[in-house]
């Protein structure tokens, strides 16, 4: 009897102690500063640029930037996931697609933005649906139907 309640307390002690291991995650890829070195500000383009650093995470057609992002994320147990650290790096374009800037950003960097969630009235929420189903028959016009598009 005692060997069996023995050999259930180590198994759920391991569990326990398998269970509240920390687990890493890696999202994304950020190039590296050697990587970073090869590009020559006012000479290259945003094709050699790829070619150089790889397809971006990011391309914001408005701005002319590439950007590539990257985030290292603690998994702890039962805790919700905690940011270690983020890595952006922006290239600027200018209108004629050749790099005019590279700047690197890091989880210090970052700002909280708060969202808002905001949701249009449909106009729906008084009449059914089978209001509004009998309520379109009277609607139809003869001349709706027979004139040509």
């Amino acid at each position: 009897m005692l060997n069996k309640t023995t050999t259930t307390l180590v198994g759920f002690c391991l569990i326990a102690a398998i269970s509240c291991t920390p687990v890493f995650r890696n999202h994304g890829y950020t190039p590296s500063d050697a990587q970073l070195a090869n590009l020559v500000v006012g000479v290259d383009t945003r094709t050699t640029t790829e070619e150089t650093l790889g397809v971006p995470t990011i391309i914001d057609t408005q701005t002319g930037r590439l950007y590539y992002i990257s985030s290292r994320w603690l998994h702890y147990g039962m805790n919700p996931p905690k940011p270690i650290s983020r890595n952006i790096v922006s290239v600027a374009l200018d209108s004629s697609e050749v790099v005019t800037n590279v700047s690197r950003y890091g989880l210090e960097d970052s700002e909280i933005v708060a969202l808002t969630r905001r949701v249009t009235d449909g106009g729906t929420e008084e009449i059914t649906f089978l209001q509004q189903l009998l309520g379109n028959i009277g609607r139809i016009d003869a001349s709706d139907l027979l004139s040509e598009p």
